[in-house]
């Protein structure tokens, strides 16, 4: 195995046990486009160009994406492109109007806002299967009561489930950190109807302004809105203003999204 990028957080999975359950949740077909961020020493695109009909990666480091095809044996449905999984434009990347899923070891200084990229871009994913730190999972796959503002971004435009969980041993070199397959469902509409989505997140991004504090607090700290307009938004949608953002639903904040007044500031630099 090549010598690894500090400077990229390169940890190469090397356990084939892994890689099959992964390819097994997207259920890849010869049908299939698959998408995968960060191919690293290919252990899990070998199982994946024998499963899809076409598997088109992307890997940030230039000389690591070169030598791929050859180590795999120039599989005729593998396409390499050099690219940041944070930028990419999937219609150039599979085609216009094509379907795909996404299936990846994901870095991860970049996992949460990639996955973010692809849920929120105008042609989502079918399907992300993706291995991330757990933490980061724990929190896509919250239940509300642990909801962070990444557990409302995800699971507002997806379904998460647990794939399987992933030792620091399965990795070379082994990372300090433990690691979490996530299977997400992309829905077919959003968890909740919103008049404008960008308006919607900033709402929430204030509303875990203080996560610790109570809601109220924290959305007046967050938007910079006077209490009186917080107080009657969070009551016109039947919001006890004493909870903690963390027990919010997703259908809660599309309320508090639906009441919160037309000319009041949704974040401080509104």
């Amino acid at each position: 195995m090549r010598r690894r990028r500090k400077s990229l957080g390169q940890h190469f999975l090397v356990d084939a046990r892994i890689a099959n359950r992964i390819v097994a949740a997207a259920e890849l077909d010869g049908s299939d486009t698959a998408l995968e961020i960060g191919p690293g020493s290919g252990v899990l695109t070998r199982r994946m160009v024998e499963q899809a009909g076409r598997v088109v990666t992307v890997e940030l480091d230039q000389r690591l994406g070169a030598e791929l095809p050859e180590r795999l044996g120039f599989p005729s449905n593998l396409e390499v492109v050099q690219g940041d999984g944070r930028e990419i434009d999937v219609d150039a990347l599979v085609g216009p109007g094509m379907a795909y899923k996404v299936v990846a070891n994901l870095p991860y200084y970049a996992a949460a806002p990639i996955v973010r990229r692809f849920l929120e871009t105008v042609r989502p994913p079918t399907l992300l299967v993706v291995m991330v730190q757990r933490e980061v999972a724990d929190a896509m796959n919250a239940k509300p009561g642990e909801f962070s503002l990444l557990s409302v971004a995800t699971q507002f435009y997806a379904e998460p489930s647990v794939v399987a969980q992933v030792p620091a041993r399965c990795f070379r070199p082994p990372p300090k950190v433990s690691s979490t397959v996530l299977k997400l469902a992309v829905r077919a509409e959003p968890a909740a109807a919103v008049a404008d989505r960008e308006a919607f997140f900033a709402l929430v991004r204030a509303g875990f302004n203080a996560p610790r504090k109570q809601l109220r607090n924290s959305l007046m700290q967050g938007t910079g809105a006077a209490a009186e307009t917080v107080a009657e938004s969070l009551d016109d949608a039947g919001i006890d203003p004493q909870r903690r953002p963390a027990t919010l639903g997703i259908g809660e904040w599309a309320a508090l999204d639906a009441t919160w007044p037309a000319g009041a500031p949704r974040s401080r630099a509104a």
